[in-house]
């Protein structure tokens, strides 16, 4: 419970700063903080621990929090969406998944930008996004569901017929001014986390 207080304490002062310079996604801050805390205090786990361990953190409340409701708080009551704070008390599904996606990619002879897209769509292809919940409502939230879905389906982007619906998909989303940002935090968490084995086992030798 004190980490939980302190990691609270620790968010609110970077979303401030974050601010500041010019703005920022509280998801992604949220995500970043309990998954770094959670390494921290085992610097030898990896992928699924890591989520395991800031799953635990997250359980505890943050009785500092402001009571006012962030944006994605509304977003997530108003339609039932779990969340920057759900997917955390879940364990980071989709962070694992992004995960799982990542490792398949790479496996599959996917170059690292590839796979990193890849693990993204995989994400945005079952994400509740409350960013994207918020400006495109639920229809607008299907709609990128079936995109990012679409383009795993026509094999990834390290396929022709993948890149071909990236780019339309992409082209699609700055011209309606969306952005999938929640998905772009998760992913950022996972590739915290992908980064950790190698750097513990660095650690331990």
């Amino acid at each position: 419970p004190r980490l939980r207080a302190e990691l609270g304490a620790i968010g609110r002062c970077t979303e401030h700063s974050v601010g500041l310079a010019g703005g920022g996604h509280r998801g992604a801050l949220w995500t970043l903080g309990l998954l770094v805390a959670a390494a921290a205090l085992d610097t030898r786990a990896r992928g699924v621990e890591v989520a395991a361990t800031a799953k635990r953190i997250a359980a505890h409340p943050d009785r500092a929090a402001p009571r006012r409701p962030s944006r994605g708080a509304t977003v997530s009551a108003k339609y039932g969406a779990a969340g920057a704070r759900g997917e955390a008390r879940a364990g980071f599904p989709h962070v694992r998944r992004a995960l799982d996606a990542l490792a398949a990619a790479r496996s599959a002879g996917a170059d690292e930008p590839e796979a990193r897209l890849d693990a993204l769509l995989t994400v945005m292809s079952t994400l509740q996004d409350t960013e994207l919940l918020h400006t495109a409502g639920p229809l607008g939230l299907r709609h990128v569901q079936a995109g990012a879905r679409g383009i795993l389906e026509a094999g990834g982007t390290a396929t022709p017929a993948g890149r071909a619906a990236l780019t339309d998909l992409d082209t699609d989303l700055h011209a309606r001014a969306w952005s999938p940002r929640g998905s772009a935090g998760l992913l950022a968490g996972a590739l915290f986390v992908d980064s950790l084995p190698v750097a513990a086992l660095t650690r331990a030798a």
